[in-house]
């Protein structure tokens, strides 16, 4: 079986249709029994197609077990380099940002701690900048 897109000349609508062959096609458009559905012309083209490809698994594509595993690696690779370059605030995390953004003496350490969305959202409008990064717990032990 075989899928085409055709197009009627006359009202210059396009449908599909499925046919046993491409050859079979050609027999039914010789003999004048392709018509359009709509203005019942015999003016029936077959029109450009992309063929539809099916995507198997091949070498170039990732398994998506291992996607999330690199994925996983990079947040723990961002992770470590928040813990060695910020301070962790914990939940003081909103008290700690506005403190460090109104106060005269800035801070020379950046901090990370946890805030709610709506907390973030609140500290967003105050000019406050922020970033939300997923936090993976490591479940080694």
């Amino acid at each position: 079986m075989i899928k085409y897109r055709l197009i009627c000349k006359k009202c210059d609508i396009s449908f599909d249709s499925w046919f046993a062959s491409s050859k079979d096609f050609e027999k039914l458009k010789k003999k004048k029994l392709l018509s359009c559905h709509k203005c019942s012309s015999k003016e029936i083209e077959k029109t450009l197609m992309a063929p539809k490809l099916i995507n198997n698994l091949n070498e170039k594509s990732e398994p998506k077990y291992l996607k999330l595993k690199n994925i996983n690696k990079k947040l723990k690779e961002y992770q470590n380099f928040i813990k060695k370059n910020f301070e962790y605030v914990g939940k003081n995390f909103t008290y700690e940002a506005r403190s460090i953004h109104y106060s005269d003496k800035k801070k020379k350490k950046g901090i990370f701690g946890t805030a709610s969305i709506e907390q973030i959202k609140e500290l967003r409008e105050e000019g406050i900048e922020t970033e939300v990064i997923p936090w993976v717990e490591d479940k080694n032990n």
